[in-house]
């Protein structure tokens, strides 16, 4: 127990903590929802954390992509990998140790990453006949 007391204490872990707490508190700032982080520490090489969230609008996702992307850089020297950014119905922000998804409801839905990783299901997209 005491070596994963220490372990959580370095100074990498520190920047993935930050990271991770960059990530989640940023998107909060900017309402995004149903944001479900997925620790993947011991799961899987490609990160620590895989966070995926939802804008209710192209507009929304682009613009919760391009603020965190600056705050990622701004605050922690960050230099991350964005993927589709133009489109803006799927953003992926690669930032090595956290990976983050953006998504418009519809197309979250649809790729269902949560269940990929066995984490629950997808929120469901809006029903507008219901709104």
């Amino acid at each position: 127990m005491a070596a994963q007391s220490l372990a959580r204490t370095t100074p990498e872990a520190d920047q993935v903590s930050a990271l991770h707490n960059l990530v989640l508190s940023s998107l909060e700032d900017d309402q995004a929802i149903e944001t479900v982080s997925i620790p993947l520490e011991g799961k899987s090489s490609i990160a620590d954390h895989m966070v995926i969230a939802s804008g209710r609008s192209t507009r929304q996702v682009a613009s919760m992509a391009q603020k965190l992307v600056e705050r990622m850089k701004g605050e922690l020297g960050r230099q991350v990998r964005v993927e589709g950014l133009p489109a803006a119905d799927w953003v992926l922000i690669d930032a090595g140790d956290v990976i983050v998804h953006l998504f418009r409801p519809e197309v979250r839905s649809f790729y269902n990453l949560e269940r990929m990783w066995a984490f629950g299901e997808a929120p469901s997209p809006p029903n507008p006949a219901h709104a």
